[in-house]
């Protein structure tokens, strides 16, 4: 007679959905280069996980550069990493300096929320963001 053990099916499915979530996260990038550092490039890219080249738009840089300061085009880490959650409605992007803040509040023409380590936005502003910001952002999805 079958028994059914919860911790051995717990087990079984944390790690099932452990390596879902290394799948649709094949694509985050191995290593994120500076804004200085990309528009430097005459192609800028980046390698990601997956074994692929990420082409970042020199335009959308050039952009970028136009809302922040020297010292910040130092820090600003690409592409950004907006991390997505089935739980949440709003979306995390880490943030150290707020310069990701800054850019994004530029983008959405508002405020958005900063509390010194992640700006928050709203699923519904995602459209928005990634019109403008097509190549410097991508999604992390976290469970």
């Amino acid at each position: 007679m079958p028994i059914d053990d919860k911790k051995i099916t717990d087990t079984h499915i944390s790690v099932y959905l452990e390596n879902e979530f290394k799948a649709i996260n094949a694509h985050i990038p191995r290593n994120r280069k500076t804004l200085t550092q990309l528009l430097q490039e005459t192609r800028p890219q980046i390698d990601l996980s997956d074994g692929s080249t990420h082409f970042f738009r020199k335009k959308e840089l050039e952009y970028i550069a136009e809302i922040i300061n020297e010292e910040e085009r130092n820090f600003l880490m690409l592409p950004m990493l907006m991390e997505v959650s089935s739980e949440m409605s709003d979306i995390k992007v880490r943030s150290s300096r707020g310069i990701e803040a800054k850019i994004l509040s530029k983008v959405l023409d508002m405020d958005v929320a900063y509390d010194q380590k992640n700006v928050t936005v709203y699923r519904r502003q995602l459209g928005q963001i990634r019109k403008i910001l097509a190549t410097s952002t991508q999604y992390v999805f976290t469970p």
